[in-house]
């Protein structure tokens, strides 16, 4: 294993800390002070507040409820477990096309294209032998994922393979893994799940290959927080070694049959530490169990970047949240690595889709070199703090779980905490305290979507931001009257303020320009039953209400002002302003509409 510290007293380590001289140096309160300097003159700080405020104005939490401050400071972290993976990681493709003709060119242009392992979705109606035509199996890893078929798709698996003479890959998966069958809602029978699981591991074992994946992301796709994530996947892989173990495996060989799927979001800094946090867990896991201290059996991590991140809205931008989080799993230290295509939230990708997303892990790799050190963000106070900070929650977590499952495994008190995560996550995209760019942030209404075949996949998934999908799907079909006070120059900021807000909820705008009084007003305006104010505070004192009063006169029924609700003299009936709860107001102005 790469040690990142090795050597940092010698060449290129020496050579950094020999830049840094003296002067260079600043304390935490000269810090501070320049911090609060840039703050004060956004007015995020008063000239009141102390120099030190700054942490808490700057300090985000993470759904977990744990605080990520702008800097890493030297705290009691603990040394993470370091990843094994050396080198480029292994870029893996999603095969889930349901004809299987087309999933075999699909699969095929893949491995052309540099792909160097398959993860094969499939069901009771998959001809896998079709899909995996011409696949030199013993070359490139195949891993099942057929949770209401597992043990028909690896007895197909494995009969192809011997049909042709060819060893299965030793890093392939039979896929087993039927409690996130469960946690998703698929039908399965749990108690025949459990039986087939036995006889999965034995046939894997035998044929020198895996045999269960623990697939975090059927808890990240409802919708759950990192640690809600990792919770789940340690308690998942404790009951399966349990199981296995029951029915003769030892410890390190059952342990050897499991592979732990994780999703990668555009948050890169949690995302790192999630990866590194879960081996973390997973080590401490074997520790307890008792695997020797000589027996080296480390967690194999499959990173995915995250379905519910896409939007289908302005797709494109996908490829940026794709992209930090693909890099994110790569120095998480993840083996394998899947980047789902730009427009998989729009259904069955398109060959470009395609080709992007296996791009993005060679551009990464090969031009930027982030598989170049192992572990490249071990020993940073930020990364180092979250990373103890995630392992806690997890850790708690995996323990409520561990009660609560005593009795048997009943997930309803697990999903209903889920839940409760993704109402939070709703309520700050509503606020757009977490923007999605695209879709909450400068959405396009003239887009034109490209079209795709209908993914099975996208079901099971509780997308961000999918109530304002639900507006966008449905536009309202007539406009609010955006009523600009003023020149170009005064309105121009309120205006694109309430523009792009509008649009977020699939409404259109009709603008009425520049404007020097009521005269002009009025002359753009064309009867529709919403308008909107948009002026600087300076307009509306001056003429604002007499504005409203003109609008109101001409047949607006519904006045809405860019701003406060008290910047006008005359009673408005809503406002539009930072930090308003823009689902719920989008949803009242379209009601207004029709």
């Amino acid at each position: 294993m790469t040690d990142p510290a090795a050597g940092a007293s010698e060449g290129a380590g020496a050579v950094s800390l020999a830049l840094v001289q003296p002067e260079d140096r600043h304390t935490r309160e000269e810090w501070e002070a320049a911090t609060a300097a840039v703050l004060r003159k956004t007015r995020k700080l008063t000239d009141e507040d102390p120099d030190s405020a700054v942490w808490d104005k700057l300090t985000r939490t993470t759904l977990d409820g744990i605080a990520i401050p702008p800097l890493g400071v030297p705290g009691a972290a603990q040394a993470a477990v370091r990843p094994s993976r050396v080198g480029a990681w292994d870029i893996r493709s999603l095969v889930s096309n349901p004809n299987a003709k087309l999933a075999n060119e699909e699969a095929l242009v893949d491995l052309d294209g540099g792909v160097t392992s398959l993860w094969v979705a499939a069901d009771e109606t998959t001809d896998l032998p079709t899909v995996l035509d011409g696949v030199l199996l013993d070359l490139a890893p195949v891993v099942l994922d057929a949770p209401t078929a597992a043990s028909q798709a690896a007895r197909a698996l494995l009969d192809y393979a011997d049909e042709r003479g060819l060893d299965l890959h030793p890093d392939s998966n039979l896929g087993a893994d039927p409690l996130g069958a469960m946690l998703r809602e698929l039908p399965l029978a749990v108690d025949e799940a459990v039986a087939e699981l036995r006889d999965l591991a034995m046939a894997a074992h035998a044929a020198g290959v895996r045999a269960v994946v623990v697939d975090a992301t059927a808890a990240h796709d409802l919708g759950a927080s990192d640690a809600q994530e990792l919770g789940w996947s340690i308690a998942v892989g404790v009951a399966y070694l349990r199981w296995l173990t029951d029915h003769g495996l030892d410890l390190a060989d059952a342990a050897n049959l499991v592979e732990f799927r994780y999703a990668a979001t555009d948050e890169q800094f949690p995302t790192i530490a999630k990866l590194r946090a879960a081996r973390q867990l997973w080590a401490s896991v074997l520790q307890h169990s008792g695997l020797p201290a000589d027996v080296d059996v480390e967690q194999r991590q499959h990173a995915v970047t995250s379905r519910p991140m896409l939007s289908k809205y302005d797709p494109y931008v996908n490829m940026l949240r794709s992209t930090v989080a693909a890099f994110a799993a790569g120095v998480g230290g993840a083996e394998s690595l899947t980047v789902l295509p730009f427009d998989a939230a729009l259904g069955q990708p398109a060959g470009f889709g395609r080709r992007i997303a296996r791009n993005v892990s060679h551009l990464l790799i090969d031009e930027s070199h982030v598989a170049a050190v192992a572990d490249p963000a071990g020993g940073a106070y930020a990364v180092e703090q979250l990373t103890t900070s995630l392992a806690e929650a997890g850790w708690a977590a995996f323990q409520q779980l561990e009660e609560e499952w005593e009795g048997g495994h009943d997930l309803s008190p697990f999903r209903d905490r889920i839940a409760v995560t993704v109402a939070e996550r709703e309520r700050q995209i509503a606020r757009r305290k977490r923007p999605l760019t695209g879709l909450t942030e400068f959405p396009n209404l003239a887009e034109e979507l490209p079209e795709r075949e209908p993914d099975p996949l996208n079901d099971r998934v509780t997308r961000y931001g999918a109530s304002f999908e639900a507006l966008r799907d449905q536009p309202a079909s007539t406009p609010v009257f955006l009523a600009t006070l003023g020149t170009i120059a005064q309105h121009t900021a309120r205006a694109t303020f309430a523009a792009n807000l509008f649009a977020a909820g699939g409404i259109p705008v009709e603008v009425a320009g520049p404007t020097s009084g009521v005269d002009e007003l009025l002359a753009a305006y064309d009867g529709q039953r919403v308008v909107c104010l948009a002026g600087t505070d300076a307009a509306y004192e001056e003429w604002g209400a007499a504005a409203v009063e003109a609008l109101r006169g001409a047949g607006a029924q519904h006045v809405i002002i860019a701003g406060k609700p008290d910047a006008v003299e005359a009673e408005v009936d809503d406002a539009a302003a930072l930090g308003v709860d823009a689902l719920a107001f989008l949803t009242a102005t379209r009601e207004k509409l029709s």
